[in-house]
């Protein structure tokens, strides 16, 4: 273990933060390693006297139930408020976030979850915000009919074409008949859904979302169809989870160290992962910016990738990998919130190879909050953080999950 400012760090973690995470933020690191001590000192005391009120809480919980009191109706409801399980609703207000990036304020679409740990897993999930319509449809059962072979089977090809074609259809019509039969290029019933070209293949747009049209007459596929569409290529997983908590087991220093590596190298944009494939050796990156040329002639780029969110733990866990001056382990999501948001500057700073929030923001999921208290010291812990890192207010943003029964509960008090 290393000192820093009072703290116990084990060393992989004080190398990592100081010989990876640190350099090219602009913070000092004797300052940043003062500050990272400051908010232990701050907030570890609140953190422990929260889960202790849980701990009395379901004391009292417990306690009523072998009494053999109701469990429900006018009498519970009341016991609830008076132990401060139920806290009093505000009144009606209005959310007010700033510098919100679209996938999340404007934009409907699948949300993925992918554990830090495994880095194949989260490059697919990053990647996953474009994919092949056509290879979606003829590798999973979400069409029936022909059954899958071992080489390529031309009537569930037809039946992916033919789902696809309807598809367009209903999202994208054309001015008269039908992307069925089309042999040349489409005029579409609103011509606003195009929104751009590369080369030949069309870039549409329905609901915000975006679907490339693929054309190539020399592709297996392309020649022999009338307008020589090759693939369908949909916009899809928006925006993913990072996840530190419920699908990782990071239990000591090194996990931990593990954990942030990955996630550095997102903010980065330089994760790859290598694994054996069909004999071979295969390289995934992420996927770069996708560029086109819109119907005015100006140059438009889209993001490549899921917008990132990254979840830390929750308030009950502690970490062997920080000690406090006492000799106890540090609160574990204390250590994630500044971390994560530590390494989510390069990101902010532009010093990675792509822009994760283009809206200037840092996205983390706080998992089994207890109710409005606990949702309010988060507040605070990230306000601290913010300035720890000499960022303006509320550039982080936390998504409350709604999954304990004592936030359900109070959940407009938990959000307000």
């Amino acid at each position: 273990m290393i000192d820093k400012a009072g703290l116990s760090i084990d060393a992989a973690l004080a190398g990592f933060i100081d010989e990876q995470a640190l350099p090219g933020t602009g913070l000092v690191p004797e300052d940043f390693w003062r500050g990272f001590a400051a908010l232990f000192a701050r907030f570890a005391p609140q953190n422990a006297a929260l889960i202790a009120e849980r701990d009395a809480i379901q004391a009292r919980i417990d306690a009523w139930h072998v009494a053999g009191e109701p469990a429900g109706g006018p009498a519970y409801t009341a016991f609830l408020r008076e132990i401060g399980y139920l806290a009093d609703e505000p009144a009606p207000f209005a959310v007010g976030s700033q510098r919100v990036d679209d996938e999340l304020a404007v934009l409907a679409g699948p949300q993925l979850v992918v554990p830090v740990l495994n880095a194949r897993f989260l490059l697919n999930a990053a990647n996953a915000r474009w994919g092949s319509l056509y290879d979606a449809l003829y590798g999973t059962d979400a069409i029936p009919g022909a059954a899958r072979g071992k080489g390529y089977d031309a009537q569930r090809g037809a039946q992916v074409v033919a789902w696809a074609r309807a598809f367009l259809d209903d999202a994208v019509p054309l001015a008269s008949g039908s992307w069925a039969t089309l042999a040349g290029d489409p005029m579409l019933a609103d011509p606003t859904q195009l929104v751009g070209r590369r080369g030949d293949d069309l870039l549409l747009r329905h609901h915000g979302l975006h679907i490339e049209i693929i054309v190539d007459r020399t592709h297996p596929i392309g020649r022999d169809d009338p307008a020589g569409i090759a693939d369908i290529v949909l916009e899809a997983a928006l925006s993913t989870i990072v996840d530190l908590e419920d699908s990782v087991a990071a239990v000591d220093a090194e996990d931990k160290v593990a954990a942030y590596a990955n996630w550095l190298g997102l903010m980065r944009g330089t994760l790859e992962a290598s694994f054996a494939k069909g004999g071979r050796s295969v390289t995934r990156a992420l996927e770069p910016d996708r560029d086109y040329t819109a119907p005015d002639g100006s140059p438009l780029t889209l993001k490549g990738r899921s917008l990132l969110l990254v979840r830390n733990v929750g308030h009950l866990m502690t970490t062997p990998a920080v000690l406090l001056p006492g000799g106890d382990q540090a609160p574990e999501g204390i250590l994630d919130g500044i971390v994560t948001s530590l390494i989510a500057l390069h990101d902010l700073r532009g010093d990675g190879r792509f822009r994760n929030s283009r809206a200037g923001s840092i996205y983390i999921v706080k998992p089994k909050m207890h109710g409005p208290a606990e949702c309010a010291f988060t507040d605070r812990l990230f306000d601290a953080i913010e300035d720890l890192l000499g960022l303006s207010r509320h550039t982080i943003k936390v998504g409350v999950m709604d999954e304990e029964r004592r936030t359900s509960a109070n959940l407009a008090a938990c959000i307000f």
